[in-house]
C-alpha cells in the first residue's frame, strides 16, 4: 500500500503538471484537494477496502453489481502530455501524448484474459477519452469501449469546469448501479480517482466499487494484475 508521502512524491516526480503546458499545476491541484476536505495525508487510512477477497470476491463479482474501476495500464514514462488545446488528450502520438508500454499492453490483455477465465459478467465498459485508457480498455476485451469526459484526467481540468467538476462527475458515475447482472468496467486515471474517493490505484490496478445508488457507494476491494492471474488459477473452474 502507497503512503501519504510516498504518494506526495510519486506525484510530484511522476506527474509533474506545471511541465505539461498547463495552467493546472501540481500545486493548484494540493490546494483543491484541501478545500475539498480531502486530507491528502490520511490517504493511506482511506484506502482500506471492506473485506472482499478471494473466492468470496469472485462470487461476489460473477453476480454483477459492481463498478470496477481500472487505473490505465503501464505508460512509457519517457513520454510526456502536451495539450495546448481541447481534444489534445485523445492523440495516440508519442511526441504529443504518453502512451502505453509494451509491457502495459501485454497487461491489459492478460487482466482481460483472467476476467473473463473468471467468467466475471461485464456491461458496460466505459474510458477516459485518452488514448492510454482507451487502448487499456480494448486490449482488455470486455465489451465495445464508450468514451465519456465523467472521469476525466484532473491535468486538463480547465476544460471541463475545474477539478472540482470532474471529481463530482466522477463521484456521480461511481454511485451509478451497473446494467441488470453485470458489472460496469470504468478505465481511466490515478488523479480523478484519489480526489474524488481518496483511493489512488497504481496503473493497471483495479478498484472495487458497489454502488448504493444516490451519490454512495463502498470500496469493496482492490485487485493488481498480479492478483487477477491468482484468482484466474485458483476459482476459473468453480
Amino acid at each position: 500500500m502507497i503512503g501519504s508521502l510516498e504518494l506526495l512524491s510519486l506525484m510530484a516526480h511522476r506527474n509533474p503538471w506545471a511541465a505539461c503546458g498547463n495552467r493546472f499545476t501540481f500545486a493548484a491541484w494540493i490546494m483543491v484537494v484541501l478545500l475539498n476536505g480531502i486530507a491528502l495525508f490520511d490517504v493511506a487510512a482511506a484506502q482500506t477496502a471492506s473485506g472482499l477477497e478471494g473466492q468470496a470476491l469472485v462470487e461476489a463479482l460473477r453476480k454483477g453489481g459492481y463498478n470496477i474501476y481500472f487505473r490505465h495500464a503501464a505508460t512509457d514514462w519517457s513520454q510526456n502530455d502536451q495539450v495546448s488545446k481541447a481534444g489534445d488528450w485523445t492523440s495516440c502520438d508519442p511526441g504529443k501524448m504518453r502512451q502505453l508500454s509494451e509491457t502495459g499492453r501485454k497487461t491489459a490483455g492478460t487482466v482481460g484474459d483472467a476476467i473473463r477465465a473468471l467468467q466475471i459478467p461485464t456491461g458496460q465498459v466505459l474510458a477516459s477519452p485518452y488514448c492510454r485508457t482507451v487502448e487499456t480498455a480494448g486490449n482488455m476485451k470486455l465489451g465495445p469501449v464508450e468514451t465519456t469526459t465523467d472521469i476525466m484526467n484532473l491535468r486538463v481540468a480547465e476544460y471541463f469546469g475545474g477539478p472540482s467538476a470532474i471529481a463530482a462527475r466522477a463521484r456521480r458515475r461511481l454511485s451509478m448501479l451497473p446494467q441488470a447482472d453485470t458489472n460496469t468496467v470504468l478505465v481511466a486515471h490515478g488523479n480523478v480517482l484519489v480526489t474524488a474517493t481518496e483511493v489512488y490505484p497504481q496503473e493497471a490496478e483495479a478498484i472495487v466499487f458497489r454502488p448504493e445508488g444516490k451519490g454512495t457507494w463502498t470500496f469493496m476491494a482492490r485487485i493488481s494484475p498480479q492478483e487477477w492471474v491468482r484468482l484466474a488459477a485458483e476459482y476459473s473452474d468453480l
